[in-house]
């Protein structure tokens, strides 16, 4: 009897013990979370001041385009980073390289994903690409194909014909401007550049310069001039700041009428790739292709070590139309805005043309061996980058998980944009930041000038996971489009003109007015003669 008294004594005590520990420790969480609250908390970057559920896309909508309403949020709040909540993702825009280096650099294993969006998902057939996939297996494995198969110094060598073959072809078509009966020398350098990038590309991946018969002075034939315009009309809408971006509940209502301009020309360039894929593929299972020719080519005869194809039909086929759109607009847009620039500044146009003639002469044409010693020349194009990009944003990467940059929050699943035209005008970073002064890249960098800058003063190819991976072949498309066209050729105004207008189209970065410039051949007609 005893026994059980002291025994329910100490019971008694002891949940009086472990009551009294609770508390303590309740008290002390609190305590804690008092002291917590107290401490400042990271915020937000700086932003305009979001609706209920909708965020900001009523402002979105009726400040279109997009671009330029962030553009100016930012400069009316004095911000280098920003925050605008759209349906409910926090959309983060930053114009500082200081916190670009973070982002790409510091932090790349964090923000190294993209989107999930109607666009990107419709292009890559369900993200079976790289550059446009959130980050995951699917990507590794492409990103792993291009790197080690697809882009090396030894794949990029290997295709150094074909590439000459086209920075010929254009030489010839610009010449027959000037020469042929009828010719005037006026050329629309928007078209010749466009068409150039576009058959670079097409040359390296399908072997092939025309989808039909070309035109007789060299120039794209009908299949040509629809499918170029059909990449360019993806580009244009590819993240384009739709709504079912932000509200994926509207998808499939085409509010703005995105997918269906997506869908009519992703069907254009299909109906191009696609046929020649299929032929290809079954050529190579029949034995009757046993050499590779070109990228599409090794695509398809990569195998594993139980000697299966490592890509699908599917996987094939979606990454020559993603390599292709990720090809053709920044070489093709930097030359025009830059050599518009040089149109203006007859000066500048002089000194780029003397270093070619010293560096190549006047008897042949630039050839890709000449590219180290053009310096001015890679500077007039690094100039074109910085105050010309192709378009403001860069593609958008996706937080992983929550995270600090500037000293702000970003919380997961945010979608963050490196503002090209902000970051390369920023005037913290440059002086005279509108002004186009190639020199400036000469102080910099001095005799070993890069296109690429990891420093991302200047958006070019971008650094880190999501970096481009074709750095040699679009530093060499822009530099031989550019080269070749300066060297083969003078320029100047068209009639009745006193200066190229450099005004940005309202919608984007790119030239209001196509350039239009008037050609004359500078070098000996057998110099033209030679392929």
């Amino acid at each position: 009897m005893d026994y059980f008294v002291v025994s329910d004594q100490l019971s008694t005590t002891l949940w009086y013990l472990i009551l009294m520990l609770l508390v303590y420790k309740l008290l002390v969480k609190h305590q804690r979370s008092n002291q917590k609250s107290e401490e400042p908390k990271p915020k937000l970057p700086p932003g305009p001041t979001p609706w209920p559920i909708v965020g900001n896309l009523p402002e979105m909508l009726a400040n279109r385009p997009t671009f330029r309403w962030i553009q100016k949020m930012m400069n009316d709040l004095n911000t280098d980073i920003a925050c605008i909540r759209l349906g409910n993702v926090h959309v983060i825009t930053i114009s500082d390289p200081e916190i670009a280096r973070e982002l790409c650099i510091k932090q790349d294993a964090i923000f190294a994903s993209r989107p999930s969006s109607w666009s990107n998902e419709y292009v890559t057939n369900g993200y079976l690409t790289t550059a446009l996939t959130p980050f995951g297996e699917q990507w590794k494995k492409v990103k792993k194909v291009i790197s080690n198969e697809l882009v090396s110094p030894l794949r990029h060598k290997w295709l150094h014909d074909k590439r000459v073959e086209e920075a010929d072809n254009i030489v010839r078509y610009v010449y027959n401007k000037c020469t042929k009966i009828g010719g005037d020398g006026i050329v629309n350098v928007s078209v010749a550049a466009q068409y150039y990038s576009g058959n670079v590309i097409r040359r390296l991946l399908l072997n092939k310069r025309y989808f039909g018969n070309g035109s007789e002075d060299y120039g794209p034939g009908l299949e040509e001039i629809e499918y170029v315009e059909a990449i360019f009309t993806v580009l244009q809408y590819l993240f384009a700041f739709s709504v079912s971006d932000f509200m994926p509940c509207l998808r499939g209502l085409d509010l703005d009428g995105h997918e269906r301009i997506i869908k009519k020309a992703c069907k254009i360039m299909k109906k191009y790739h696609d046929p020649i894929i299929e032929d290809r593929i079954q050529q190579w299972k029949n034995g009757k292709k046993i050499e590779k020719e070109d990228l599409l080519d090794v695509l398809i005869s990569l195998k594993d070590g139980a000697n299966n194809a490592i890509l699908t039909e599917q996987e094939i086929k979606s990454n020559i139309l993603e390599l292709t759109l990720a090809a053709v607009d920044n070489p093709s847009n930097a030359v025009e805005w830059g050599l518009a620039e040089l149109i203006n500044q007859p000066k500048l146009l002089k000194k780029a043309t003397e270093e070619l003639d010293s560096v190549v002469g006047k008897g042949r044409l630039v050839q890709e061996y000449d590219f180290p010693k053009l310096n001015y020349v890679k500077a007039c194009a690094k100039e074109a980058f910085r105050r010309h990009p192709i378009c403001d944003f860069n593609l958008p990467r996706v937080a992983m998980k929550d995270t600090i940059l500037a000293n702000y929050f970003i919380p997961k699943g945010s979608h963050v944009y490196l503002r090209r035209q902000g970051l390369g005008t920023n005037p913290r970073i440059w002086e005279e930041p509108l002004k186009f002064n190639p020199e400036r890249h000469l102080k910099i960098d001095g005799s070993n000038l890069s296109l690429a800058d990891p420093s991302l003063n200047v958006i070019t190819f971008g650094t880190g996971r999501r970096g481009c991976s074709g750095v040699m072949l679009g530093t060499s498309m822009t530099i031989m489009l550019f080269a070749r066209l300066i060297h083969g050729f003078t320029w100047s105004l068209p009639p009745n003109q006193s200066n190229i207008d450099l005004s940005e189209s309202h919608g984007g970065t790119t030239k209001a007015k196509p350039l239009v410039a008037v050609a004359k051949p500078r070098l000996e007609p057998k110099i033209y003669g030679l392929y």
